[in-house]
């Protein structure tokens, strides 16, 4: 999710013009996320895919999975996208596919300068960490939600396709945004956003 997309459709008084608007937007919690697609999604006339209520923990968030909207991707999507086919922790040479804590010299890049995974996704890891549509663990962590990808400050650990953490839905930081979903089928159904 670039700047530029987030400043066009966000229904955030936080969003707004930039003068970096190929690099990925940071500093947006799951909430607004969850907004951001919503208002994305009717914007390009389609059917939003959240409802939400009152809850500042996000618990009454509802997923429609009818819904042709654009969402957050699952976890297990998420990886499945990441890996592209591949099994090990990386879909290639982390110096050649992300930016992180050796070579991004503390700060996020655009988008799509690093070489693309081999389904032609860019910035699966490094640069920004990314939210998921899942709970991380309601037992022990409540409404904290799920994020991947790690971000430009992260070593290496912390970009691989299996590396998972999580926050607060309510969690905003510089190396966190999102990545935008569609249900299989929905595709077919995409009309450009107006504008």
């Amino acid at each position: 999710m670039t700047r530029a997309l987030y400043a066009a459709a966000s229904p955030s008084p936080r969003a707004g013009p930039t003068a970096r608007p190929r690099e990925p937007q940071v500093d947006v919690s799951w909430l607004d996320a969850i907004d951001f697609c919503n208002a994305l999604s009717a914007r390009a006339r389609l059917r939003p895919c959240y409802t939400r209520g009152d809850d500042p923990d996000g618990l009454d968030v509802c997923w429609d999975r009818s819904a042709d909207g654009f969402r957050l991707p699952t976890e297990a999507e998420w990886e499945y996208a990441c890996r592209a086919g591949t099994s090990g922790p990386r879909y290639g040479p982390l110096d050649e596919i992300a930016w992180y804590r050796d070579n991004a010299g503390e700060r996020v890049h655009d988008v799509g300068l690093r070489r693309a995974n081999a389904w032609g996704l860019h910035d699966m890891l490094g640069n920004t960490w990314e939210w998921c549509w899942d709970l991380y663990d309601t037992r022990v962590y409540g409404p904290y939600r799920v994020f991947r990808g790690g971000g430009w400050l992260d070593p290496p650990r912390g970009c691989r396709a299996s590396c998972r953490r999580k926050s607060h839905p309510t969690f905003r930081i510089d190396d966190l945004g999102f990545r935008l979903a569609r249900s299989p089928g929905a595709a077919a159904a995409t009309r450009e956003p107006s504008g």
